[in-house]
Formats: C-alpha cells, structure tokens, sequence
C-alpha cells in the first residue's frame, strides 16, 4: 500500500459531488408500501383459501397449534405471492449459533421432462429441508461425518421477500435442528422459552383469579453502528479482517464535547438512513426512530416493540439491511461492539416487556388487583437477575464486548438493576410495611385499595445500569451490537419462568388470605434480593467492591462470563423447562469458547501482519533517512536544527527497536496458541505503534488515522 493511498482517499472523499437525494416518498405513499414484501395477513386472506387462512392465521395470532392439513394450500398461496412479486427462488432463512443467519436458494424450476419445466412450492418444501449440520458451528453435537440437519418452518414468523439486484428470493423463517432433534441455531430455544414463560405466566396469573388469555412477551431492540467511508474500509485490514481497529491513535477531538449526539444528521448520512427505512418498511419491520449517536460517526436505529420471536428476525434483517445498505452508498457499516478505542462501544439494548391479555405487565395498573400483579412480576424479574445473573452475564460474552463492558457509557459486566427514587421507595415501603411518604398513605398493602397509585415512567435514567426498568419495560444494555438477541432474551425468559413458577409454588403453601399472603411474600422476596438494586454509578471504582461485598458475581470477560453454561445446577435449570439440553449447554459453552479463541487469534495474527508489513517498513525507512540527514549535516558542519533531528531520531530508533521485540512476543503468543498472552501482547504492541503514529511523517502513515474515519464522510 503506498503512502499516496490514504491521502487520495480523503481526496476523493472531499471531491465528491453532493448525493443525489433519495427518490422520498410522501408518507402516505409509504404507508402504502408497507410491508408489501411480508406474507402477512392481508396475502394470506387474498392467496389461500378461506377455511385454510383461518387455521393458519389462529397459529399466527393466537399461538393455536398448526395444523399440518394446511400446508399444500399455505405452500402454494406462498409461490403464487412470491411469484407476483419477482421471486424465482425461496431458501429456509434460519439462525445458526455462527450469530448471523444462514440460506441456501432453490429454484422454484421442476422439470417434467426433456426441456419441460413448471414453477411448484409443495407443502414438503415448505415445512422442512435439509443443510449440511457439520459445516455448523454445533459445540460437538455433531461430527464431521454427520452431515444431516433439518430446517422446520416457523409459522409464527411471516415469509418475506429478500430482493437483490437481479431479482427476489422467498425467505421462509424456520428453526434448525440436528437428526436427532437437538438445537443447531438461536430460534429453536427461543421459541421454547416463550412457551416455558407463558406456562409460568398463565399459572401465576391463575392465583389472581384471572382466566386463560394470550401471553405476549415483547421486544424493542435499540441498534447501535458506525460509518466509515468505503475509502478508508478498504484501507485497513483489521477492520476487513475483524470489524475493530487493532490499532489507532487518539485524536485531539473525538467525543468529549458532546456535540456529535442528537445533532444535526448530514445529507448522506440521512439519504443512507432513508433507503434503510425505505426497505425495513418494505420487510414490515416498524423503523421508528433513527439520530447520530454520542460517538462521531455512530448512529441509533430503533424499532417499536413487537412480539419477541418476530423482533429477533426482524434485528437480523436491520442488521443485514444497514451492511448491504451502507455498500450500496460507499459507507462501511460496523457492528463491532468496539471498532474505535477509547470512544463509545456500539451496543444493542433489548427493551423486555410481557403483556397478559392485551395488558402490559411490567405497566403499573389502574386499581389495586392490576398494581398487586404489577409488583409480583416486577419482583419475580428481580428475583431471576439476582439468582440467574449469571446466566444473563454469559448470554451477552463475545470477544467484541469484552471491549465494550464498562467502558464510554456501556454498562458494567456485574449485573444490578435500576428502579428509580419513586419505585425504589415503593419497593422499601412493602418491605418495611411503613407509610409512602410521596403519596401521604399511612400504610401500603397489597391488592387493597389503600395501596396507592404507582408512578408511571416517572424514572430517571441510569445509563451506568445494565438492567433498568424504565417505566413500562426493563431496559437490558448489556448485550453488544453484533450479537442475536435470541440468546440473552431466551435466557431471561427462562429464569423470569423459573422465578415465576416459585412465587406461584409459594403462594400454593400458604392457605388463607389471598392478599395478606401475597404482601408476606413480595416483602420477603424484597429483603431477600434487594442485593441486586443498584442505583449508584456503576464506573464507580467502588462498585465492584461493594457488588462483591453483596455477593453479586464479577466476570469480566468472555472465559469466565461463559463458564455458568457448565454448572450441573443451570443446565438442570434449562432442561426443566425444555428450553436445552445438557448437551446443548456444554454445546453452547464450546461454541462460545472457541469462537472467541479463534476471533482473538485472528487479530492477532492482523496486528502483528499489520505491524511487520506496513507499520515497520515506514519507519524503518523514516529513520534512515533521518540518520542519513543527520550525518550530512555533522559533515557539511550545520549545527542548526542537528539537535531537533537527533532527538527525533533517538524516539524512532526507540520506537523501531520496541516494535521489534512486540512483535516478536506477539508472535510467539500466536504459536503457543494461549490466548490471554495473544491479548497482552496485542496491548502491548498496540501502545508502541500508536505512539508511532505521533511520530511518523503524517503523509507516510499507511493506515487511515481515528481522526479521518470518525469525521470524513
């Protein structure tokens, strides 16, 4: 890479004419368009027969079991539709535990005989395929020679339309399991927790007197991303290679004014946003809010809530949506949780809510029955964070946020909970059965009308907090921007259905007054888990003190984040609820670790490619020729500026000679395989080529400098 390569790139940049805007539709217009590439319900009714669409859409809206009777007329309403609308293949979308999606395509083509063909989607097709489970991520669940895995059609979430520049695909979202049933992806166990949870739910709500309705577990998923210019992207092989920069000197200015956030959105910036929305429109995914973001060239997109399984597909869309989208308009978008050292991480915050009949739980009531039901979830969910805490931990562990957690405004890897001053101070009073001060009662009891109204989204926030309620839903922050929600959100389903089932199994235990029962176990469940509330600053060098002193866990990163996986007492936990296996814990522990190891090594092997090839060359080179200067001047007899050239000398040679030897330990890290020295030695060598950049002619630096990626474009 010559040293003309970076400089023509903000060149080019800084020539570029203003972006045509977007061909913007009036709203109306796009109103008109959504959700025209989605099989929802309206193609259903106009593609199928009538008896045929009733059945399915009770499965979609009212979780009825499937009936399997359906299925030829569901598979061909589903070709005609994709046909309509220029489809000439379709692919089983699934979510294998690679974190990402997969597809394989298939013609709609079947010959019927020597250059005969017709177009045909069959009830086969669309229930079940088959993928190759061995070229999978499985954790051991599989061998190499056991190639066969399966893919199940999940009617809860609708087929879509993928388009492409020389066409359409059918994508039909489904589960992926092995041959002998086990769970290959993230949807499998997902759907299962939702299933645990609602059993959970619907036994709880029984105790209330409250009769059999549909349980909604809701998810509005924030995400976070970068930009970079294509320009500089292509110029970088550790964000090629790894999404972060391995390495990268601190600008004079990046975040610390504040004035990148909210802040005016410039023109291409808004015109890659508007064909984002444009198509999530199209694909019936809500895209609500969109604004930059604290760091520079970090922008929020976020969604209204929708029902769980259907927000995961649809965060994976956003994802792919926002990469494809960015290349389209000579950005680079970055999902890494950490690409920039030293400035905010990107993450995704997973708002959690479930609702009982239409009505939101975890939304304080209009009448003592409702506010009572609203206390008892409020504290089964802290009960689950407190005892499950580390279960949640390692649903958000990766490499990416082990750079992220505690760091520019991610919350910290000890897991606590934020209520607020006024739910706080509810919370105290059940406790103590003492008065509310706020609201004048001289006593709060449980499902009685002395109980007073309960604030509604009246919280403050605490940005410090990895799991803040937030009104009418806990905010989860922890987990990192790249990462599938399915993961953490059917972890907590999980623990909050465990949590459930022992209020309900205590409240089977005590005979007599319903209420006065009730208000005896929310004030012991208070005393015994108020250890997990945490209102203060969780960057506090005390709170890890004091997070200890109360026994909450501390893992910090990936290896110990993961290790709960392998506890008997967990595993015995997910398989009571058939949410996974024994097997399909460890599995999952061993994928964890060794997508981690791997990616680790990777960026290192970069780093060290990078430093020996590009980094090194130029400044060997720069202390030649300084060296050479520095001698002509001592023979030509100059005794002006010798002194500035010696010194700047002596800090090159330095550095060089210290470039040296890190790469040399880095090196070696990498062929011992151990990845905690590979970590240190990146460190290491990092510190040294970034005081380099200091030094180095500017317009030699072969890599793209923090201060031109994260302000041109």
């Amino acid at each position: 890479m010559s040293k003309n390569n970076r400089i023509h790139a903000i060149n080019s940049i800084a020539e570029r004419l203003p972006d045509a805007p977007s061909a913007s539709l009036p709203a109306d217009a796009s109103m008109a368009s959504y959700g025209e590439d989605v099989f929802g319900e309206k193609e259903i009714r106009a593609f199928m027969p009538k008896s045929a669409a009733a059945k399915l859409l009770a499965t979609v809206n009212d979780g009825k079991p499937l009936d399997p009777s359906i299925a030829a007329d569901v598979a061909h309403a589903m070709k005609e539709w994709a046909l309509s609308k220029g489809a000439t293949h379709f692919t089983h979308w699934f979510q294998p535990l690679t974190g990402g999606t997969a597809e394989k395509h298939d013609s709609f083509i079947e010959p019927v005989g020597p250059a005969r063909a017709i177009l045909a989607f069959s009830g086969k097709n669309l229930i079940g395929g088959e993928a190759d489970a061995s070229s999978f991520p499985s954790g051991g669940l599989r061998s190499t020679f056991e190639a066969r895995g399966y893919t199940a059609w999940d009617p809860t979430s609708p087929a879509f339309i993928k388009r492409h520049a020389n066409g359409a695909t059918l994508c039909i979202p489904t589960a992926f399991c092995s041959y002998t049933g086990e769970a290959l992806d993230s949807k499998t166990p997902l759907l299962r927790s939702i299933q645990a949870l609602t059993k959970a739910l619907k036994r709880l709500m029984a105790h209330f007197g409250q009769p059999d309705a549909h349980v909604s577990v809701t998810l509005g998923a924030e995400q976070e991303y970068f930009l970079v210019d294509r320009g500089f992207y292509l110029q970088r092989p550790d964000l090629l290679q790894t999404g972060r920069t391995v390495f990268g000197a601190a600008p004079a200015k990046h975040q610390q004014l504040d004035d990148h956030y909210y802040g005016a959105i410039r023109p291409r910036i808004l015109k890659f946003m508007t064909e984002v929305e444009t198509q999530l429109w199209k694909l019936g995914i809500p895209a609500k809010t969109r604004h930059n973001e604290v760091a520079p060239a970090q922008f929020e997109l976020a969604p209204i809530f929708e029902d769980l399984n259907l927000a995961v597909d649809h965060n994976m869309l956003i994802m792919e949506v926002l990469r494809r989208t960015a290349e389209r308009n000579g950005f680079e978008c970055l999902l890494h949780e950490k690409p920039f050292a030293g400035i905010n991480g990107s993450g995704k915050h997973c708002n959690w809510s479930i609702a009982y009949g239409g009505r939101n739980l975890l939304e304080p009531g209009t009448n003592p029955k409702e506010n009572a039901i609203f206390l008892t979830v409020l504290l089964a969910v802290i009960r689950a964070i407190d005892l499950h805490a580390d279960l949640l931990r390692a649903s958000t562990a990766g490499a990416g946020n082990d750079h992220r957690l505690g760091a520019n405004e991610a919350p910290p890897a000890i897991l606590s909970i934020f209520l607020g001053d006024e739910l706080s101070a509810v919370m105290k009073a059940i406790e103590t059965g003492t008065s509310w001060a706020a609201r004048g009662r001289t006593k709060l009891k449980i499902g009685v009308d002395t109980l007073p109204p309960l604030p509604r989204d009246t919280t403050d926030r605490n940005r410090t907090s990895p799991f803040a309620f937030t009104g009418n839903k806990f905010e989860f922050r922890a987990p990192g921007a790249s990462q599938n929600c399915a993961q953490n959100q059917m972890v907590l389903n999980t623990i909050v259905a465990e949590s459930l089932d022992a209020l309900s199994d205590k409240l089977d235990a005590m005979p007599g007054d319903f209420n006065a029962n009730l208000q005896k176990l929310l004030q012991r469940l208070i005393r015994a888990h108020k250890r997990v509330l945490f209102a203060g600053d969780g960057y506090s060098p005390d709170w890890p003190k004091e997070a200890a002193a109360r026994g909450l866990p501390n893992l910090p990163d990936t290896v110990s984040a993961i290790a709960p996986l392998k506890a008997p007492a967990n595993q015995a936990l997910f398989e009571k609820y058939g949410v996974l296996n024994r097997n399909e814990m460890v599995s999952r522990h061993e994928i964890a670790l060794e997508a981690y190891e791997r990616r680790v090594r990777i960026e290192g092997g970069v780093a060290l490619e990078i430093a020996r090839s590009m980094i090194r060359p130029v400044v060997a080179d720069e202390f030649s020729k300084l060296a050479t200067a520095i001698s002509l001047a001592k023979k030509d007899g100059l005794k002006v500026g010798v002194t500035g050239l010696k010194a700047l000398s002596l800090k090159l040679g330095a550095g060089l000679d210290d470039l040296h030897v890190k790469c040399e330990r880095l090196d070696k890290a990498l062929a011992k395989g151990a990845t905690k020295e590979v970590i240190a030695a990146m460190g290491d060598l990092r510190r040294t080529v970034d005081a380099l950049e200091y030094l180095v002619d500017d317009a030699r630096w072969p890599l793209p400098k923090y201060r031109e990626m994260l302000f041109i474009y």
